[in-house]
């Protein structure tokens, strides 16, 4: 048991005491998935410091469900704490938030929803040796607002992402 314990405690001093990984300053590009509506999102990351930074996410979409036409927006803020892997494989985490707005036309009438919501980010991310940086992340997150559009629902969005870094 004592033994169990000390590997539990060096693998976590490891997991938070790793070298510094140095990240670029900037990055802009397009975060591809899909949630509750919103598949492309422009896509920029500011470094904070040498492992963290903030990213900020605008999606927009219209298009037709089976009940109603809608459009609308989203804009997310994540805080990304960013870990080394091996060569050029990152893994990150973050946390953050955000707000949306939906216009739609149901039963003959034009209704507007605006919601914000709280997200958490997990992901992997391989940066080449050009300034190209592509990521997979998975970001659940859940909205708090109106319910005409369903936005206090959990959602869980996956998204491929491709960025120049500059």
């Amino acid at each position: 048991m004592k033994k169990l314990v000390l590997v539990s405690l060096a693998l976590i001093g490891f997991a938070l005491t790793t070298d510094a990984q140095v990240i670029s300053d900037n990055a802009i590009g397009l975060r591809m998935g899909d949630s509750d509506g919103f598949g492309a999102e422009i896509s920029y990351q500011r470094a904070l410091g040498d492992n963290n930074r903030l990213e900020l996410d605008l999606g927009w979409r219209d298009g037709r469900s089976s009940n109603f036409d809608f459009d609308g927006f989203k804009l997310a803020g994540l805080y990304q704490w960013v870990y080394p892997l091996d060569g050029g494989f990152n893994w990150y985490v973050g946390a953050g938030g955000g707000i949306g707005s939906y216009s739609f036309q149901t039963d003959g009438m034009d209704k507007t929803d605006t919601f914000i919501f709280a997200a958490g980010d997990i992901g992997i991310e391989y940066d080449f040796e050009i300034p190209l940086l592509i990521s997979l992340d998975f970001r659940p997150e859940i909205g708090f607002g109106d319910d005409a559009y369903n936005n206090n629902d959990l959602d869980f969005d996956i998204a491929l992402s491709i960025r120049y870094q500059f």
